[in-house]
This record gives C-alpha cells, structure tokens and sequence, in this order.
C-alpha cells in the first residue's frame, strides 16, 4: 500500500489556496482515522509505505531537517514500514518526483513487493499518476482542492479510512 503524505496521512495547510506540507512540527496534524486505517492495512497484511514529493526543500522554503522531524514524528505514532521522499522540483527532471514512479518502483525492489498487487492512495494528480504509471490500482482522495483531478483512477474516496475499507473488502492478500 503506497500512500501520498500530506493531505491523506496528515492534513495539508493550505496557503493561497494551494495544499502546502507542515511548516513546522505544531503544523503536523495527523488526519482522523488514519491510525485505525493504517493498523487495520497492516493487519490486513500490507506492507506501508509513505511516498511523498517535498519540493520546498529544493526551493528553499524548508529543511531536510524539519522533513526528517516530521517523518520521525509519523514514524513513532503510526504502524509505517518505510517513507521515500523526493527533494527535487521539477526542474530538476528526477525519476523520483511524483508523476513518475521512480519511489514506487524504489519501494518495490527494496521491500519486495508486487506493484501489480499493490495501491497507491494520494490526493492529487501527481499521486494518481505515478501509481498508475507504476502498474497499482489507484485511490484519489477528494479534498477539494482548486487544482487538477486525476483523469483516469481505480476509485475515488473522501479519506484513507474509506480507501482501506474498500481495499480489506476485496478479501484477504
């Protein structure tokens, strides 16, 4: 089970509009019913992994630090096997950021996993599309956001706590 970071483990700030990661640790707001989801998963037996584009870091606007900070955070509060995180902007033309699959197919080798078996849940178009591009079934979050909605996804869901009911109800793994 991949899952996108901001907006579907944690809530996403938004800024102008836009859904913007936690500017700090206070800002780090772990979204209702993910522990209960995410231990439900885990029982269920997927492995989780969090991928996640943190392009503030290349920009400027935040630290690998605060990054690290919060992943620990995430890490000692929820039941996650592994978190891959993408530095890069998109200039920066790298396999990792999201639409590409890059930290999927990273995840997939390292963790031995079978991504044709696999979902990827994220709440935006980036998200959707890197699951897709990396052959799982996909799961839009809807937030709402004033941005993009993925064209082409498996299901479309209002949490993670919706999403992995709908993936334990598809029997066991």
């Amino acid at each position: 089970m991949f899952l996108d970071r901001d907006g579907v483990i944690n809530r996403a700030v938004i800024r102008a509009g836009i859904p913007c990661p936690p500017a700090s640790l206070d800002e780090l707001e772990i979204l209702p019913g993910v522990p209960a989801a995410l231990s439900a998963l885990k029982e269920g037996g997927y492995t989780l992994v969090v991928v996640t584009n943190q392009p503030d870091v290349a920009r400027g606007s935040t630290s690998r630090d605060l990054v690290g900070d919060i992943h620990a955070r995430l890490k000692e509060r929820l039941v996650l096997d592994a978190i891959l995180t993408c530095f890069h902007d998109d200039s920066d033309d790298c396999d990792c950021r999201k639409p590409k699959p890059g930290l999927l197919l990273q995840a997939a080798r390292d963790l031995s996993l079978d991504l044709a078996s696999s979902f990827m849940v994220g709440d935006r178009w980036r998200d959707v599309e890197a699951g897709r591009r990396a052959g799982c079934r996909t799961f839009y979050v809807d937030r709402g956001y004033e941005q993009i909605v993925p064209a082409c996804t498996d299901f479309r869901v209002e949490s993670l706590s919706e999403a992995a009911g709908r993936v334990l109800a598809l029997g066991p793994r």
